[in-house]
Formats: structure tokens, sequence, C-alpha cells
């Protein structure tokens, strides 16, 4: 083919979506990838020009004094790739710009073409699926590069990094180095933040009820107290968060333990008869096909991925041909998938569960693009995970999405409900019954829920056959106390549908987000539980204080919705980043005119109400600090206590462990070595022996939650200092179940499967059936998936991935693992930086495989470099020898 010139130099952004559209477009075309965005803002003063480093905007990469004109820069990771682009263009009739249909991609695609300025004719392919069939018809329709979306994504790019770079230095000064705000972010965690107070000022309040067994002909079933001579009884939502007692106006009964036992024992023998029967139909229609949020929500919810596994995975299978485009805000279905799913629902199901007609959905946003599809299974044989050969989380996630695309063509689900209302003397009783009639999509998909407690939509829960004025036999009542519950913290799945629910940014950027509020150290997770630290109350205050309006839920929706409007071409760019930066209540004024007025030590100080001691948010973490006879008195907060969970006997104790200081217990009888009660960032713990410099570290154990550190004793310390202990024997395998405390609490183990302890517990006590039934209730932790696949190493061949870990993302080759820093996005980390990494921690881990790998490849280069100049040196030193010789010979001649 030397000489013949390609048909057309298609680019797209990774090597994978390079290789499955290679194999369908032939030999006529050349498709390459470009790594993502080829330029950018510059990431740091290392990557700003020469020239333009003394021009005043020129840390910010935009230079606002001049209708804030972006400064774009190519990495240095980046230029290789552009000369090869640049190469391969020159043997092409046609660039064809293949990147994502969504902002982000025409922003790349549109980049590319400013760089490459190629003199062929420049065309722009869209899909929003990668087979065959779709990148054929692409290929056949290009269209024009939509310039209104490019000027959108700029728009955000210029408005994101002006927010950014002005509040993120201020908040170095004022609150500690290295933080970030951003336009989503700092509103996403004020979200969390908000939760958290709400929290912090709830007054728990106390009620009691009855629960009744009662049997009938036809079986068993549960009723509970609802009225005592005709008056509701209180309830949960009868109570004042705020003050922990009923709601002013509340003629709800308050019954007290003492009530509630009196009244079990009253009428536990009187006459229990049916009083009245209701009965309704209800009909549940299928859930909308996924979108990019609620395809995060049911991942969070069903799979327990996080926001950032749910979109790296999609992305696979999306780039594998398996799915539609996973960025979307559309519910909408092409007809195509609409047959094709109605074909495969009537093949497997059977006719009765195809609803009557093709079911198409209306997306409510306004800024969803009908004419993108929702989240589907790509092609028309709508063929299932295990038809297709997938395994692991592709499977579970590719199943989801197969299914609620099925469920969308799929008959209704019919249910029954009942209310049956039963009187015993003076007091009724409720009992409440659900039967499924007929499952419809429920054979096929039912959405999970937030609340734990809450039953699916396809459970069962039928009463036995009643009448009116049927006798009934009470079997067991029992009087149960209550504590109303707190707000629920959220989870990924709920933070989620609450920023979409105000407009606050785009889902396409969620996973980011609730990555990167965790790796800045605003937030932690808690088991599913997202736990906002001090450290974001104190962040979150000084922004609601000085800058209100940048937090604002209204305000940061209305101006997505302006950014939208630039992306439709109903509003300019230009006018809307005057305001937001230059105008006269611009964000440049808003941080000149704050900047000094914020007080560093009252930013970082906080007062928790009923607490008498008071926060700071310092540089290694949050502490407590009080006033005690003209002294100040400090002591650091564990880092698993959320800032709700503190009271002030819990702030008082920490204090006392710190001011008793390293507290000896005694010796221990076989070791002869000191028992000490120490406290740390992780909470209070034991400790065998001194730390004694060059020596092993003493051995250590965390005191569990419910046992109080100044209370401890020798007998119990040697008792804890002796974990883990053996249960015994597994009767399934035969493997030994053992009992320890590690840093998440106390735990069962047996054969590499662990299982945390509940509070009711004592990891002393435990024995072997309760060890053996909490096993039963762990899931096995499979291998797992890379979010991200670097490459291989040079030297051992091990494939180095990017992973999700409980502290955030590392790198992984072998058995090393390596924190990514968090200064660095994930999606930017190349092969080469993570090899460095590797190197490092493999070398602080004194050897090992990895170590060894320090690794060849930065040693083998080391090696190199170093022979290379030891050659050179030998070399001047031969000639120097040459000169010299030279010269004394001419010396010796000349005498």
């Amino acid at each position: 083919m030397a000489g013949k010139k390609l048909k057309g130099l298609v680019i797209v952004e990774s090597p994978a979506k390079a290789r499955k559209i290679g194999d369908f477009l032939g030999k006529d075309y050349k498709v390459m990838a470009s790594m993502g965005h080829v330029r950018d803002l510059p990431a740091g003063a290392a990557e700003i020009p020469v020239a333009l480093k003394k021009e005043s905007w020129s840390t910010l990469g935009v230079n606002v004094e001049a209708d804030f004109e972006p400064l774009y820069v190519i990495p240095k990771e980046k230029k290789k790739v552009v000369k090869e682009l640049r190469d391969a263009l020159k043997n092409a009739q046609e660039l064809i710009i293949a990147t994502d249909e969504d902002r982000e991609g025409e922003s790349i695609g549109w980049h590319l073409t400013q760089l490459l300025k190629p003199k062929v004719p420049v065309k722009r392919m869209v899909f929003s699926e990668i087979t065959k069939e779709a990148i054929q018809a692409a290929i056949d329709h290009p269209r024009e590069m939509d310039e209104d979306l490019v000027s959108a994504q700029e728009a955000r790019r210029v408005l994101d990094r002006l927010y950014g770079y002005r509040l993120s230095p201020l908040l170095w000064k004022k609150v500690r180095p290295k933080l970030s705000a951003g336009r989503v972010q700092s509103v996403a965690v004020r979200v969390l933040v908000q939760r958290e107070l709400e929290r912090l000022a709830f007054h728990s309040g106390t009620y009691w009820d009855i629960k009744a067994e009662l049997g009938a002909d036809g079986g068993q079933f549960s009723a509970q107290l609802t009225t005592v001579d005709g008056r509701k009884i209180a309830t949960g939502k009868d109570f004042d968060e705020a003050t922990g007692k009923l709601k002013d106006g509340s003629n709800a009964l308050l019954l007290s333990e003492e009530h509630a036992t009196q009244l079990r024992e009253k009428i536990f023998k009187t006459d229990w008869k049916v009083a009245s029967i209701e009965e309704r139909a209800q009909v549940r229609k299928p859930y909308p096909p996924f979108t990019t949020s609620t395809l995060q929500q049911e991942g969070n919810r069903k799979l327990g991925l996080t926001a950032r596994q749910t979109m790296q995975i999609a992305q696979r299978l999306y780039e594998d041909g398996y799915i539609t485009y996973m960025r979307t805000d559309s519910v909408n279905l092409s007809g195509e998938a609409i047959t094709s799913s109605r074909a495969r629902v009537d093949d497997l199901y059977g006719h009765e569960y195809l609803s009557p007609e093709p079911r198409q959905f209306t997306t409510k946003s306004k800024s969803a693009q009908e004419a993108h599809e929702a989240i589907r299974p790509a092609g028309t044989k709508m063929q299932t995970g295990e038809e297709l050969g997938l395994a692991g989380q592709e499977l579970k996630l590719y199943s989801l999405i197969w299914k609620r695309t099925m469920a969308t063509q799929m008959a209704e689900a019919r249910l029954r409900f009942q209310t049956v209302t039963i009187s015993a003397d003076e007091t009724e009783f409720r009992a409440t019954g659900r039967h499924v009639e007929f499952p419809g999509f429920f054979r096929a998909y039912v959405e999970g829920v937030d609340d734990p407690e809450a039953a699916l939509d396809d459970q069962e829960a039928a009463l036995p056959p009643l009448k009116e004025n049927q006798s009934l036999k009470c079997q067991e009542l029992e009087a149960i106390g209550h504590e109303t519950k707190p707000p629920a913290r959220f989870t990924e799945a709920t933070l989620v549908r609450a920023l979409e629910s105000e407009g606050i940014g785009r889902p396409s950027t969620y996973a980011t987000i609730i990555g990167t509020i965790q790796d800045r150290g605003y937030v932690r997770k808690s088991g599913n539980q997202l736990v906002p630290t001090f450290l974001a109350l104190a962040v979150t205050r000084l922004l609601e204080e000085y800058f209100p309006k940048l937090v604002d839920f209204q305000f940061t929706a209305k101006m997505e919705q302006t950014l939208d409007d630039v992306a439709t071409g109903n509003a300019d760019r230009l006018p809307y980043l005057r305001e937001f930066y230059s105008g006269a209540d611009g964000l440049d004024s808003q941080v000149k005119a704050n900047e000094e007025n914020i007080d560093p030590r009252k930013a970082c100080t906080l007062e928790l109400e009923g607490v008498e001691s008071k926060v700071r948010v310092g540089r290694y973490g949050p502490y407590l600090q009080k006033e005690d006879n003209g002294e100040s008195i400090t002591a650091s907060i564990p880092d698993d206590v959320a800032p709700a969970d503190v009271t002030n006997e819990i702030a008082e104790k920490l204090i006392e462990l710190k001011q008793q200081g390293p507290t000896s217990l005694g010796m221990h009888p076989e070791d002869g070595l000191p028992i000490y009660v120490l406290s740390g960032p992780f909470g209070p713990y034991l400790q065998l022996g001194d730390v004694v410099e060059d020596q092993p570290k003493p051995k250590r154990v965390s005191i569990p939650k419910n046992v109080d550190p100044t209370t401890m004793t020798l007998p119990l310390a040697i008792e804890y200092l002796g974990l883990p202990r053996t249960v015994g024997q597994h009767p399934e395998t035969g493997k030994v179940v053992k009992a320890g405390i590690g840093r998440f609490g106390p735990y069962v183990l047996h054969d590499k499967v662990y299982k945390s302890l509940p509070k009711e517990d004592d990891i002393l006590t435990v024995d072997l059936p309760r060890a053996v039934e909490l096993l039963k209730q762990a899931r096995r932790r499979s291998a797992p998936e890379p979010l991200k696949e670097l490459g291989k190493h040079p030297d051992s061949g091990d494939t180095i991935g990017i992973y999700e870990g409980r502290y955030g993302p590392y790198v992984k080759q072998g058995k090393i693992n390596a924190t990514i820093p968090k200064d660095k996005e994930i999606e930017h980390v190349t092969l080469e930086e993570a090899l460095v990494w590797l190197a490092d921690k493999a070398a602080k881990k004194g050897g090992g495989r990895a170590g060894s790998t320090k690794s060849s490849a930065a040693k083998k280069t080391a090696a190199k470099k170093k022979k290379k100049a030891a050659k050179k040196k030998a070399t001047k030193k031969k000639a120097a020898a040459k000169k010299k010789k030279s010269t004394k010979k001419k010396k010796s001649s000349d005498s």
C-alpha cells in the first residue's frame, strides 16, 4: 500500500475504542486514539509559556483581561501523541473526528482540529453504540462540528478554573494547604454538611407501642397498636427533631414503658376480633431505562459499587460494544431497540408478560438531548450477559442494564393491598398485607430502595383469609420501646439523586465529584455512608459566611442552566463570564474584599452544640481544646468519629485520656513488659512495651468502642493483647475460625473471609455457633476490578492498574499497592508515574517482588545512564590524555 493514501484518519479517545472501530472499518481507514484531551489549561507553573509567566493572569490559565481567552497548552505526555497523529494525517484523504457525542467529546474533537490544522476535509461522525451497523451509519452520515457545544464546554472549563484557582489558594492560607474549592464540589460538600448539622442538632425521643402475634384459621400474622380509646398513639413522625418531644399541637398519645406494659397485661386475654377490612388494588408501571444518574444510583444500591466504579465498568462495556453510550440524561429508546426488546420479552417470558403497546419514555430534564438514547444493550439481539460471555463486575452491571431495558417493554405489575383493623377492648391494632396478583415487569427488574427497612416492590406479605367480626386468638403480645432516629446520612446513591433533583452539576461529573471530595479529605466513607469531616464543616462554614452565593443551591443550579443555554445556542458565554468574575459582585472582587477579613483561627474553630470543648481543625487533623485553670488542654479526635457523633461525654473522655498520658496498667505476666492505655488518631488502644528506636514496634490493639478505656483493667488488657484467638474449627470446612480486633474493629475470620462483629457481641466471648452464623452473612470478596489498566510492567509483564480503595485510588502491581497522590486526577495517571510510585513503595517495604522491580525498570534506566556517563567520562579522559601526550611530544621537539 506504499504511496496509496488512506481513505481517512479516524480519531477516537481510547485505544480500546480505536481497536473495536478499526475492526469494523477495515484497512482503508486508520483509527488512532488521542488518549483523551490533547491540550488543556496549564496544570501548573511549569506548563506556562516563558513569554507569559509575567502576566498577572498567567497562573489562572485564563486571560481575564481579554475576553476570558483560555491559555491552552499541550501537556508534556501528549506531545508524542500529537506528533503521531500529525504524521498519520499526512497519508489520509480526510480527517474524521469520532470522539464521544457529548460536550467533552465535541471539545476534544475541536481541539484536535485546531492542533492538527488539517488541509484535507474534516468530518464529524457520531454514534451511541459501537456496533458494525452503527459505525457504518455514522461514517456514511457525518455532520459538522457543533460550535455551540464546544463553546459551552469551554465556558464550563473556564468557569471551573476561575472558581477553583481563586478560592483554593484562599483556603490554603486560611485553613490548610492543598485544599480545593469547586463549583459543584463545594456545593456537594455543603449538602453533606447540612445533613450532618441536622444530625448534630437532632434530639432523640422515646416512645412505646405494642406488637401482637394473632392467629386465624388460615394462619398467623402480626398487628401493631394504633389507637387507645380512639386516640392515635405517638410514632416517630409525631416528634420534633429539635426537642425530642411531641410536636406542638400534637394530639397523639405518648405511651411510656409503664403504660404500655399495663396495657399489654390488660388486653392480652381479652376478646380480639376483626373490626374492618379495606382492600385496594394498585398498578405499578415499569421504571424508565437507565440514564447516567439512575445507573449510578442502582449500581450503588444493588451492587455496592461507587459512582466512579460504575462509570469505569460502563465505559469498558461501551468501548467493547456491549452497551450504548453511558453519559446521557435521556430516557429515549430507539424504535429498533424497542422492537428487539419486545421480541426478546416475548421469547423469554411469554406473550402475557409483554406490554400491550410499545412503551416510550419522555425525559423530564430540559438539558437532555432526545437524539441521544438511554443506556441499553447495544445492537438488536438483546443478548444476556451470559450469552455474551461476560464475567465479574461487567456481567453484573450489564445484567442490570439488560433487565431494566427488558422491563420497559413488559406488562404492568398488579398488586392488592389489605388494611385490617382489629379491636381488643379500648385498643385498635392494624395489620397490613400485600399480594402480587400479577408480577408483570417484576419478573425482570425491581428497583432498589435507599431505606434498609423499606420493602421492595415485589415482596409478598399477604395476610391469611379474614372476614369482618371474625374472632382471633392473641398468641403473643409484646411491649416495644423505640427511639426516634436522626436523618440518615447520604450514600452515593442518595447524594447523586439529591444533586440531580437540585439541578447541581451534571450526572456525567458526579462520579468524579464524589471521588474528589473523598480524596481531598472533606468526606470519608463509613460502610455505605458518606460522612463529612470536621475539615468539611470548617470550609463550608467559611464559604457560607464570606461567599454565600457561590455555595447557594439555586445559584449553582442557575449557573448550570446558563451553561446549558450556551450549549443550545440560546446564550453567549462572554457576558456570563464577565458578570460571574469581573462584575461588582464578581468572584474576583469578593476574594479581594474578603481575604483580609477572614481570621484563620476563627475559620478553623468549630463550636458544637452541647460540647464544652472547642474543635480545632489543625494541619494534622481535628482536635479538642478547652481551658482548665488558665491552661489550654488539647486532645486529638479519632479519625472514625463523625462530627454529629461527638458528645460532651466523648470529648471529656478523650481529654481525660490525654491528660493521663501513657497509663501503665501493670506488667504483662509472660512478656514482663508494661501495658499502656493510649489514644491515637484511630481512637484509644493498648500497647505492650515501650517504643524503642531501631527496634520493632510494640504490639498494639484497639480498644472496642463499647469499652470505656478509662475503666480498663490489667486482666482485660491481657486478654485483648492475646487476640486474635482461635474460636474453633468450622463445621463445614474444618478450617480454623478466629476472632480478633483490626483497623475497623472486632471481627471473626474464616478462610480469608472477614465479618465485623455487631455491638452486642463480645470479641472475648463470642462462641463458634455465633461466629459461624455471622460468617454466613459475610460476602466473600472477589478480586477487585481495575478502574483503568495502564499497561504492562516492562520487566515482570504484570498488568498495572488503577483500583478504588477504602482510602482513595491506588495503583497495583502484583502484591504491591501504591497510593495515588491526592492532587492527581486518576484520568491523567500515566504508566511511567505508576512505575515510580510502585518502585518507591517497594523500596520502603524493603524489597519483595516489586521491590526488585524498583525496580529493574527504574534501576535499569539508571544503570544505562550511569554506563553512558562512565563511557563519556572515559572518552573525555582518553582524549585529554592523548592531548597531553601530544603537547608533551611537541614541547620536546621544540626544545
